[in-house]
Order: C-alpha cells, then sequence, then structure tokens
C-alpha cells in the first residue's frame, strides 16, 4: 500500500445530509484537519479474569477539527456557516483522497464551533468542529472500490 500524506485528504459537505445520492462540495480551503474517532469502555471485570481488569468497547465517538480560510464567497463555507448559524446538519464525508474512491467517514454533522482567528501575519482563519448529531442517517465507515 502506498503512503498517504495528509495533502491527499479531502473533507467534502453536503447541505441535504447523506442520505440517498448526496451532491458532494469540496471544501479546499482546509489547512489542517482531525478525524478524532474513539470508543466508549464499559467494566466487564469478572472473578474468571484471573485478577484481571476488562474493558469492552461501547459507543463509537468522532469529532472532526479543521481550520477553514475565511471566504464567504466560498461555496463550502457558506454551507458550514449556514449550518452554524441555523444549527441544522450537514452531510460530511472526510476522505483518504476522492468521494468516489477513497475510505472515510459519513455522517451527518452538527457544526459546535465555528472560531475566527484574526492573526496580525496570517490568512483570516475560522476553526470548525463538527460532530455527528440525530439523523434518519447513522454515520458509516466507507470504503469505496478503487481506494
Amino acid at each position: 500500500m502506498a503512503t498517504k500524506f495528509g495533502i491527499d485528504g479531502k473533507l467534502y459537505v453536503c447541505a441535504a445530509g447523506i442520505g440517498s445520492t448526496p451532491t458532494w462540495t469540496e471544501a479546499t480551503k482546509v489547512k489542517n484537519l482531525t478525524l478524532n474517532l474513539s470508543v466508549g469502555e464499559a467494566d466487564v471485570t469478572t472473578r474468571g479474569g484471573s485478577g484481571w481488569k476488562m474493558t469492552a468497547a461501547t459507543l463509537k465517538e468522532a469529532s472532526i477539527e479543521f481550520d477553514y480560510h475565511w471566504d464567504p464567497d466560498d461555496e463550502a463555507f457558506g454551507l458550514l456557516r449556514d449550518a452554524f448559524m441555523g444549527r441544522s446538519a450537514i452531510g460530511v464525508a472526510v476522505m483518504d483522497g476522492d468521494v468516489q474512491s477513497g475510505e472515510g467517514l459519513w455522517a451527518d454533522c452538527a457544526v459546535t464551533q465555528f472560531n475566527r482567528d484574526e492573526n496580525l501575519e496570517e490568512a483570516m482563519i475560522v476553526k470548525v468542529t463538527l460532530k455527528p448529531t440525530e439523523s434518519a442517517n447513522a454515520p458509516q465507515w466507507k470504503t469505496i472500490s478503487g481506494s
């Protein structure tokens, strides 16, 4: 398998969510992105564990954090801003390549943070956090052939 570099990752958004056939808009002005995946834990220790504490994985959790260049004329920026301001869900695909041939998380998300940084010698950016939200479509890990 070839090495994947961060620059090759892609973020896509869809105002209508991930149901049926999403119409994706690539968010091309992402600077840095972190896909956080974790799982809750339940203590399942028993006397049969020979003195070892045992844990079982429970609910999965995800968050997507990234910096985006401030550009109100950018389509993806507008979709993210409007989802935040309207407290509405937005479909998101965080892929290791193209949405048609990559691997990654698809989820309908709430925009939980939309913080603007205005550093003197830097481009103005917005720090965005997305988290899966209530939806008719559960989050899913997509592996699309060709990846």
